[in-house]
């Protein structure tokens, strides 16, 4: 998200592109930004420095801190994404079964924190998807 960002805010600063900006951040990739609670408010703190409240927030981290930094994310304000593509494990030295308990457990986790996910229409709507039934294929 380091130069991404910038040159993001440059094309917004332009007139190139307009608002809301998804803005997806991945921590925790080999060459890329940690996956520490310190690396997750510096990229936040970017972001608000350069999007202001012209964004929303997402947040992904690879590896076995996947489920900790979303968590910490997702108490911030960032939208969250689990799953096998990014991380294989449910816990530590745990391997998880399949994306649909990474699922539950980010489900479960911030549902104990008073938030929810959102319903796939809520979804479409948040990210001006048309859905499966809208696409020719």
């Amino acid at each position: 998200m380091w130069g991404t960002s910038y040159t993001l805010a440059h094309f917004l600063d332009r007139g190139l592109i307009t608002p809301p900006l998804f803005v997806q951040t991945i921590f925790g990739v080999l060459g890329g930004i940690g996956s520490h609670a310190e690396d997750l408010q510096h990229m936040k703190r970017t972001a608000d420095r350069l999007f202001g409240d012209a964004y929303l927030w997402s947040v992904l981290a690879a590896g076995a801190r996947q489920i900790p930094l979303v968590t910490a994310a997702a108490i911030q304000g960032a939208h969250v994404r689990v799953g096998l593509e990014d991380s294989l494990w449910i816990g530590p030295g745990e391997l998880a079964n399949g994306n649909a308990e990474q699922v539950a457990k980010i489900v479960r986790i911030l549902g104990e924190l008073g938030m929810r996910p959102a319903t796939p229409a809520e979804a479409r709507e948040l990210l001006a998807l048309k859905g499966g039934d809208m696409v020719a294929f």
